[in-house]
């Protein structure tokens, strides 16, 4: 609360401003000053460190409801200050840029390419099956009816310069002429266009049709039977491709929104969850996880995309899965892990990305299958562990999968030190008393007394809350 006091006059715009009345000699006194308490988020300490803040303005009365109160006295819900709650003197958190999004994009740009077009033209069938519906769906219909006026105006081409367009030629009158004409029933340009589309589709509705008076019209209409059925099969191809592309399948399979980590059997271990909605299972399914960090090397190169392989599996099974529900996913933060040596302050501070890939085979189709998704630091839970989602159903005797719990985590007890620290305490605790470096102890926050519970647990709420 700041208190505003009126320290010089102001237009009377309000009750508050203070007013001068005149005595019956002519004295003028000025009536006391109301004071007035302005709302505002601040502390006393920061409205005193902050010299802007000062002189001391006047601050017109407000009504109950800018004090908190409504008219009928009840409480008001109060405004939001523009000010961030949740900011903290050195708690600024590094985000590094994805590679990868949530969805499985990939966050890359390419420029520069040399013969990009002709190379592409030159692979027209993976370029028709990467480009958007709208643009496939128009290039399918263009396909056809350019195709459609193309051979039209060849068949045109043909009956003129056949004559069949004169006069005494014409359809009607071709009896009395005894005229033989290279396709019947043509008198024009709209005839030959739908001629053109019945011998490309081969309808052959009986009305038109080729006589042997013309060769190169019965050449013409084998070369458009041909053309008819392979520009059909293209065309029906890319659209198959595209409906069953792998990318569709991926859709349906789900990576939790964050990853966890917390003690297994006296190990900390990275998490993620993995889950499939359809019934038709992944056939030999399999997931990687990819570390993407900087790296330096001895002669100084800085390698700013470095990939490390991180070895991961679901319970004593490998990578290799039987995915018939969701699963979670470990990785054992040990000596040969890349994580070893973060803390839960490292891991907020520093900047990596794990790339998470699930692949396997479709069931349905017996297509080949990729998703992937993946994980910046600031989307790992320390001390987190993922709720149970599979529960078996007594009255419908199978096994239940609650999706709605699929994100859903347990905040439990989980040293804040390393694990390369914490190894070093399970040491010393079972008797191999290997000495732990000062600055290690000032830095392990664990279970056995490094830092006070208060602090402690005000470092791991400010580290399991997501952003």
């Amino acid at each position: 609360m700041r208190f505003n006091f009126s320290t010089h006059s102001a237009a009377p715009t309000s009750t508050a401003i203070p007013t001068t009345t005149q005595a019956n000699g002519g004295d003028q006194t000025t009536q006391p000053l109301k004071k007035a308490i302005e709302a505002d988020p601040d502390s006393l300490d920061s409205v005193i460190s902050n010299p802007q803040s000062y002189p001391i303005t006047i601050v017109p009365n407000r009504p109950t409801s800018y004090y908190g109160l409504s008219q009928n006295g009840k409480p008001f819900p109060r405004q939001p200050s523009c000010r961030s709650r949740n900011f903290r003197p050195g708690s600024m958190r590094r985000v590094r840029r994805r590679a990868v999004f949530k969805n499985g994009d990939c966050n890359v740009v390419q420029k520069h390419l040399q013969r990009r077009r002709v190379r592409f033209l030159q692979d027209m069938y993976t370029t028709m099956v990467d480009w958007q519906w709208r643009w496939t769906l128009l290039a399918f219909a263009l396909s056809f009816i350019l195709s459609w006026l193309f051979f039209a105006l060849i068949w045109w081409l043909i009956i003129y310069t056949h004559g069949d367009l004169e006069e005494p030629h014409l359809p009607e009158n071709q009896e009395e002429s005894g005229w033989a004409p290279c396709v019947s029933a043509i008198d024009g340009f709209t005839s030959c266009f739908l001629f053109s589309i019945e011998t490309q589709h081969t309808i052959g509705y009986g009305v038109r049709t080729t006589s042997p008076e013309c060769p190169e019209a019965i050449f013409m209409m084998c070369f458009q039977s041909i053309y008819g059925v392979m520009s059909s099969a293209f065309m029906a191809g890319i659209v198959f491709a595209k409906m069953t592309r792998a990318k569709q399948r991926a859709q349906t399979l789900l990576f939790s929104k964050h990853a966890v980590i917390c003690q297994r059997d006296g190990t900390l271990s990275l998490m993620f969850r993995v889950g499939d909605m359809r019934k038709s299972h992944i056939i030999g399914a399999g997931v990687r996880a990819q570390l993407i960090r900087t790296k330096s090397t001895k002669e100084g190169e800085v390698m700013t995309q470095y990939f490390t392989e991180l070895e991961i599996g679901t319970d004593d099974s490998g990578s290799d899965l039987f995915f018939i529900w969701p699963m979670v996913i470990e990785h054992k933060i040990d000596e040969n892990s890349p994580l070893y040596n973060l803390n839960a302050t490292d891991m907020l501070q520093d900047k990596f990305e794990i790339v998470v890939i699930l692949e396997g085979t479709v069931e349905s189709t017996g297509q080949s299958t990729q998703a992937r998704s993946s994980y910046i630091n600031t989307e790992i839970l320390w001390g987190h562990r993922f709720d149970p989602v599979v529960l078996y159903n007594k009255d419908l005797q199978a096994y239940e999968i609650d999706y709605g719990r699929f994100n859903e985590t347990t905040q439990v007890d989980t040293p804040l030190c390393s694990a390369r620290e914490l190894n070093e305490i399970y040491k010393i605790q079972e008797g191999f008393r290997t000495p732990a470096s000062p600055s290690t102890q000032s830095r392990c926050s664990c279970s056995s007394g490094y830092q006070t519970p208060g602090r402690q647990s005000r470092l791991r709420w400010q580290l399991s809350v997501p952003l």
